[in-house]
């Protein structure tokens, strides 16, 4: 697709069908991977191409008599975050800011409300002392774990990362799961 042709709201002003514009062409970017184990419930990899959704995060939540589908806004926070990160070297914390502030947007652009959308979340995020990490991607980018100094959940990424990497097919995702963005 054209770069022209993505962009098929034009407005220089805040709009909320040009942001919708935005979360469908960075969605048709990246591969999306349910597959694994990721604590804040979602994460890239280390090249920025995968975002990692937690396995046991719901896909759809209901919105007004519909399921909307949770991978577009945690991909559009996911690849800002990540760009900020590699591109302009902040600090994660700033980087997360300016992520979330566009995930609260690209929820409100969608017609969902922010309010009921933060409580799902909050309610599948695992209490991180808690979390029970088995599966991870072995191309899991660490960075926001080490900004925030989490070291206990560093190290229980980098063990269960290591053995995922030594024979643990789960390492390679299985192409059934690994899906476009786009197309899910």
């Amino acid at each position: 697709m054209k770069l022209e042709d993505e962009a098929r709201h034009k407005s220089e002003d805040v709009d909320d069908a040009v942001l919708t514009d935005v979360v469908l062409a960075l969605q048709r970017r990246i591969e999306v991977n349910h597959d694994f184990d990721i604590p804040y419930l979602a994460g890239y990899s280390e090249d920025g191409r995968t975002v990692y959704i937690d396995r046991h995060l719901p896909r759809t939540m209901a919105s007004q008599g519909r399921a909307v589908r949770l991978a577009p806004f945690l991909v559009t926070h996911e690849v800002v975050e990540k760009s900020l990160l590699d591109k302009l070297r902040l600090h994660y914390l700033h980087a997360h800011q300016i992520a979330l502030r566009t995930e609260r947007d690209a929820v409100r652009a969608a017609g969902v409300s922010w309010q009921a959308y933060q409580a799902l979340m909050k309610r599948n995020g695992k209490p991180i002392d808690e979390e029970k990490v088995k599966a991870v991607p072995h191309d899991l980018d660490l960075t926001p774990y080490r900004d925030l100094k989490d070291f206990a959940v560093l190290d229980r990424l980098v063990k269960a990362a290591q053995r995922s990497k030594v024979g643990n097919s789960r390492s390679q995702p299985a192409a059934k799961s690994r899906t476009r963005a786009a197309g899910e």
